[in-house]
């Protein structure tokens, strides 16, 4: 098992993109494969097999065995943030290696409760410390026996730490204090009380336990760091390391964290909200007798759309896009413009079309797959092309997928509490496929897309990637969460309405710090941050770009679309006016991208999203007379966007 840290001046940048101004790189990816040091065993060979268990949210165990059946391993306990690299070996002669060549090993003093203590300094000149803890006390003797490998004594039993040492003798001094003890679980709680959000990581630890046992040295994202409250602010350490596509971590000696959101949006609702007004105004409902007119013109020839056709695609994504879009049309006239009526005759079409689903009648039905624990689409049993519906068959998407139906529904129940009762089931297992909130829930894992530890999602499935997990689309996300918000409100199901609402606040801080990059943001490349938007970002590298091309609008259009409530929350105005004013608005004539050029939906998207810095702008290009309908892409309706404009005051 090899280890691997990569710092800022080893990364690999693309080139640069003369069409933005700065011209800011493509990309950038960090070198894999850097094998610094490598955890074997003399006994491990061409039969050597890999195992897993313990699988759980935050933590695993890989097992490597001599061959089948051996009683003797090397055990790594995983852990999302930890410290050290830790190695459990049982019976075996450790080796201990580097394809980057060990310039010098040194055996240091024992740094006390029986740990064997080395200092390692590589070729590359990177300092890394080795901690080893036997089980009965026995020296493991290791010893460097070329420059590529030390290796230690016969039949040996204990664990084996390792960690990358950038500060000198006071980060050895802050290791030396923590090695012993490692993570073998964690355990995440949450609570609410009025705006205010708390949630904590509580770490299970083994190792040299006792009453003057360690606490847990782990690293804290610079997310976790802002929000840390309580105790945990005084647990941090003068101890950084860089991360893939994270920013800088920070140690954090303890075994449990306190992270509070003061500010969750418990006023959001369905309606269009403004975060600058007091709490309790923000979301606005009322709309001026002359922009009723103009939005119930316009709804009266869209509400009137066949929704059967539209719905009923062979694409849960795109199909749950259009409900949803019919929903918030409906809310739009029935809420805002006080017309029942008009709303009422949409409303019988949309249940129509959502029964299609919720009946499993619809052209790719779902299944449970009963070997991962989830609710899938048909598609790709059916078809055989493991890409069909977005790989939505094998798990890519689901909280994308997913989200729209939960929104939709959402509505449907508002208007129509009566309907609840032959659908909430349904909608409550598309929330529970991908966030389901219990850690024993027989049928579903727990939290399957969000990860609490990063703060966001990712989008990936079962699908094998180079560069690990990813998410594109940053809004999307959001958008679940503030879908499994109001499903939790309309169903009165308290627990999940709170969820969505620590989820959104949590994403809020997540995107500003990893994903919509203000001029300023410290946490991603200089030479990448000119892109404001991360386009894909994975687990080791980041590309300004989408699955489906290279556009400017499609880069940045993926990181706003659904425009709903939440939208202004997680866009901020000084976000939007900076990515605005740099590559849409007309009026700049450096933008490379001016809105008013770009073709079909995406320009509706883009003077949608105008909406959060200038509604009034916003309002003027959806409600020009001669509007091109192709403006709107198939989850939108202009209904919507004209009230989305006029709620955040853009009507006359």
């Amino acid at each position: 098992m090899a280890v691997s840290h990569v710092d800022p001046d080893q990364r690999a940048l693309g080139p640069r993109n003369t069409n933005i101004p700065g011209s800011p790189v493509q990309y950038f990816i960090n070198p894999i494969a850097i094998q610094s040091i490598i955890f074997s065993a003399v006994e491990l060979g061409n039969t050597t097999i890999l195992t897993t268990d313990s699988l759980q949210a935050f933590s695993a165990n890989a097992n490597l065995l001599p061959q089948t059946g051996s009683t003797s391993r090397i055990t790594f306990p995983l852990a999302q943030g930890m410290g050290f690299v830790t190695a459990k070996y049982s019976n075996l002669q450790p080796l201990i290696q580097s394809s980057v060549f060990f310039r010098s090993v040194t055996i240091a003093s024992a740094s006390g409760n029986g740990i064997f203590k080395y200092r390692i300094t590589l070729e590359d000149n990177k300092s890394w410390l080795l901690y080893a803890v036997p089980s009965n006390g026995v020296d493991p003797q290791l010893s460097l026996v070329s420059n590529t490998t030390m290796q230690g004594i016969s039949n040996w039993s204990g664990f084996i730490q390792i960690a990358k040492n950038p500060a000198g003798p006071s980060g050895e001094y802050i290791y030396d204090n923590a090695a012993g003890v490692y993570p073998t679980a964690v355990s995440l709680t949450a609570s609410t009380y009025s705006q205010t959000g708390t949630y904590q990581f509580q770490w299970t630890k083994a190792g040299l336990l006792g009453r003057n046992a360690p606490k847990l040295l782990m690293f804290a994202l610079p997310h976790h760091v802002e929000s840390f409250a309580g105790p945990t602010p005084f647990a941090k350490t003068a101890l950084r390391l860089q991360t893939t596509t994270k920013g800088v971590a920070t140690g954090i000696i303890a075994d449990l964290w306190t992270l509070i959101e003061p500010s969750l949006p418990i006023d959001m609702n369905f309606s269009p909200w403004n975060g600058s007004l007091p709490q309790g105004r923000r979301s606005v409902n009322a709309l001026s007798p002359a922009a009723i007119g103009i939005v119930n013109t316009v709804a009266a020839a869209e509400i009137r759309q066949d929704m059967a056709n539209q719905t009923y695609l062979d694409s849960m994504y795109f199909s749950g896009k259009a409900l949803s879009k019919f929903a918030a049309l409906i809310y739009a006239v029935h809420e805002m413009c006080g017309e029942p009526d008009l709303a009422r005759l949409g409303l019988g079409q949309l249940k129509l079309a959502f029964a299609k689903f919720s009946t499993n009648q619809q052209i790719y039905p779902l299944v449970y797959d009963a070997a991962w624990k989830g609710v899938v689409s048909s598609g790709a049993y059916v078809t055989g092309d493991h890409g069909q519906d977005f790989g939505s068959t094998y798990y890519n998407d689901h909280h994308f997928h997913y989200g729209y139906f939960i929104h939709a529904a959402a509505i449907i129940a508002y208007l129509d509490p009566s309907w609840l009762h032959l659908n909430k089931d349904w909608v409550n297992m598309l929330v529970r496929d991908a966030a389901s909130p219990a850690s024993n829930d027989p049928y579903f894992p727990f939290s399957r897309m969000f990860d609490w530890y990063h703060g966001h999602s990712w989008a990936k499935g079962l699908f094998e990637s180079a560069d690990a997990k990813d998410e594109e689309s940053s809004s999307e996300d959001a958008f679940f969460a503030y879908a499994m918000k109001m499903w939790g409100r309309v169903t009165g199901d308290r627990s999940m309405e709170a969820r969505g609402n620590l989820m959104l606040a949590v994403l809020a801080r997540t995107l500003r710090n990893y994903f919509l990059m203000q001029e300023g943001n410290t946490n991603q490349p200089m030479e990448f941050v000119g892109n404001k938007v991360t386009g894909i970002l994975f687990e080791n590298k980041i590309d300004a770009t989408t699955y489906f091309g290279n556009n400017l609008e499609y880069v940045h259009g993926i990181h706003m679309l659904p425009l709903l409530p939440y939208s202004a929350l997680t866009r901020t105005p000084s976000f939007v006016l900076e990515e605005w004013s740099l590559f849409f608005d007309p009026a700049n004539a450096s933008a490379p991208d001016p809105a008013s050029s770009v073709q079909g939906g995406w320009k509706g998207i883009l003077y949608a999203n105008l909406a959060l810095i200038d509604p009034r702008r916003s309002w003027d290009f959806f409600a020009q007379r001669d509007f091109d309908m192709g403006w709107i892409d198939g989850g939108a309706s202009r209904t919507w966007y004209l009230a989305w404009a006029a709620g955040l005051g853009g009507a006359p």
